[in-house]
């Protein structure tokens, strides 16, 4: 089936930056929206940013002016640079995307296994 998988995660310092990536693997799907949401422990799992085929994007209150998503259609990949990173950014980062089978007209959410973001000194 279709599968999402993420990398580019790590251990980071204060003000430092990554470059996250997650593709959509396989083929016989049309994918609408992708995004990336992020889980802290003890917190809820919380929006980061979205963008629509065409390249409209939104972002948390957060996270503005410091990250930018953006995807490569034909590749089926989205993508998350992370500059000025703070430590209240450490969280498992999970991408998502908003697709529909060709076999099918129903579209549905699809999720990664996630990727541990660590901002520390």
């Amino acid at each position: 089936q279709v599968q999402l998988v993420e990398s580019g995660g790590g251990l980071v310092q204060p003000g430092g930056s990554l470059r996250l990536s997650c593709a959509a693997s396989g083929s016989g799907f049309r994918i609408n929206a992708m995004g990336w949401y992020r889980q802290a422990p003890g917190k809820e799992r919380e929006l980061v940013a979205t963008i629509n085929p065409i390249g409209s994007a939104n972002y948390a209150d957060s996270v503005k002016g410091r990250f930018t998503i953006s995807r490569d259609n034909a590749q089926n990949t989205v993508y998350l640079q992370m500059d000025s990173l703070k430590p209240e950014d450490t969280a498992v980062y999970y991408c998502n995307a908003y697709l529909r089978l060709n076999s099918g007209s129903v579209y549905s959410y699809y999720w990664g296994q996630g990727t541990q973001v660590t901002v520390s000194s």
